[in-house]
Parts: C-alpha cells; sequence; structure tokens
C-alpha cells in the first residue's frame, strides 16, 4: 500500500505493526471516517517478536490496515530490536515527509521501556526538524517542503500527562476489530504470555488504558495525546485538528 506521491493530512509512525493499532487505532478510525488521508511508517516488520513471524505480521498489518481505512501504508525495514536514531534513518523518515506533507504526525513518546519505541520517538522528533531544511532536501535531490505543523506523541508502556483525550468510544469495537487482526500476537500454543510487561496481554492493557482515559474526559473509552508545544487556538486549525475535535457521526456501523 504505497503511493509516492500521495498528500496524507495524518502520518503515524511506529516501531512496529500492530503498535499504531494498539495505542492510535481510534484516532486513526476517527480521522478516516471523516475522510481524511491517514498512512502508517513502520520502522520494522516485528521479526524479532516472541509470537508470530515477520511475514506474519506483515499479512496482519494489511488486513488491519483495511480496517482503518489506511491510504497509505509504508515499512521502513529497519532491524527489530536494535532501532538506532541515526542520521541515515531520520533522513529516510524526512524524505517520506517531504513526499506526503502530512500536515500532522504522531509518533511514540520518547518516555518507554522498549528501546525500539524511543528510538522511534527520536527518530521522528529529528525527521521532523530536518525535513524542513531547504538545503538538505535539495541536496538529497528532493523538492522542498514545510515541516508537518503538529508532532503529537501516543502512550506507550509509560504513562504521561495528556495534552488531549480522544474519545473514541464511539470507534471503540473497529479499534479492536484492527488489532484482533494480529492474531499471531494475540494467541500462541507456544507460550503462556508471561514475556508481557506488567503481567497483561495486549487486548487487557489496550481495554484498561482506554477506559481510564475516557474516563478522565467523561467517555466510555479515551486516547491520550501528548503535544510537542503548546496547542495553538484562535487560528485556523488543519482538517486533522478539525476531525478529533468533531463530534459527528463516527459510529461502529460501516452505513
Amino acid at each position: 500500500m504505497t503511493d509516492s506521491n500521495l498528500r496524507l493530512d495524518a502520518l503515524v509512525i511506529a516501531a512496529h505493526p500492530d503498535d499504531a493499532e494498539i495505542s492510535l487505532g481510534g484516532t486513526i478510525l476517527r480521522l478516516t471516517a471523516a475522510g481524511l488521508k491517514v498512512g502508517v511508517l513502520d520502522l520494522t516488520a516485528g521479526e524479532m517478536g516472541s509470537r508470530g513471524t515477520g511475514e506474519d505480521r506483515a499479512a496482519e498489518a494489511a488486513e488491519a490496515s483495511e480496517l482503518l481505512g489506511l491510504s497509505l501504508r509504508i515499512n521502513l525495514g529497519l532491524p527489530d530490536g536494535r532501532v538506532v536514531a541515526g542520521v541515515e534513518e531520520r533522513e529516510k523518515v524526512a524524505a517520506l515527509l517531504r513526499a506526503h506533507r502530512p500536515d500532522i504526525v504522531f509518533a511514540h513518546s520518547e518516555s518507554d521501556l522498549h528501546p525500539d519505541h524511543v528510538a522511534a520517538g527520536r527518530i521522528a522528533r529529528e525527521a521532523w526538524y530536518v525535513c524542513g531544511l531547504r538545503r538538505l532536501a535539495q541536496q538529497a535531490g528532493e523538492e522542498p517542503s514545510p515541516r508537518p505543523r503538529h508532532l503529537l506523541r501516543f502512550m506507550g508502556h509509560l504513562a504521561f500527562e495528556p495534552t488531549l483525550v480522544v474519545d473514541i468510544g464511539p470507534v471503540w469495537e473497529r479499534k479492536m476489530a484492527a488489532i484482533s487482526a494480529y492474531s499471531s500476537q494475540l494467541t500462541s500454543d507456544s507460550d503462556d504470555g508471561s514475556h508481557f510487561l506488567f503481567g497483561a496481554d495486549i487486548a487487557e492493557r489496550v481495554e484498561t488504558k482506554a477506559r481510564y482515559f475516557g474516563e478522565l474526559i467523561g467517555a466510555r473509552h479515551g486516547e491520550p495525546l501528548m503535544h510537542d508545544g503548546p496547542v495553538p487556538l484562535g487560528q485556523e486549525l488543519c482538517p486533522a485538528w478539525g476531525a478529533l475535535l468533531s463530534w459527528a457521526d463516527v459510529g461502529d456501523s460501516p452505513d
């Protein structure tokens, strides 16, 4: 699911296939339900995961992408478990930001227990900055482009104080369907799940987090986000912001 010239409203930069669905699936669904173009950039194939294979994750990511209504999904092919926030990695991501020009970038928090998540968050931040450097773009033979207007962090293993919480109650069942596409990660005959952090499997962890943050805003389920810097008000908002603030019908029924 690639298109080198597609203009995106939002791009999610995730370390592994399923990270976007687990941490941001409801927000993605709200954006795509509003007719916006959303892409996911997976940095690795997840081939070092305790369950499944890289091939399993690729097929599952394709299914989940359809359920989320993504316009684009790219895998950068970095080594799973060994992601490094180096110059080469950030320039590859910066090139994709220049090519697809999203208004909003969603990325991992840089405070996390998984080193790949930490590195992915740093890569996203540095790529966000360098993608706007005109001479660097020209040196790479690319067209200069403005930086994405906003960089938002989604929550992984460690909690942060969110800048905002997105109400994902209306799309909760659809988010869980997208997560369930990763069947190799949810059940296994070869282990008892003891490798999961905090003794909770994926579905339980997602439910607990969503219930907690939803309650903070008076909703059934919520997804916490942290904005890098102040959130601007009193100026024209990009379409993706408008979709997240809107109470338009984005219910579980595809009709």
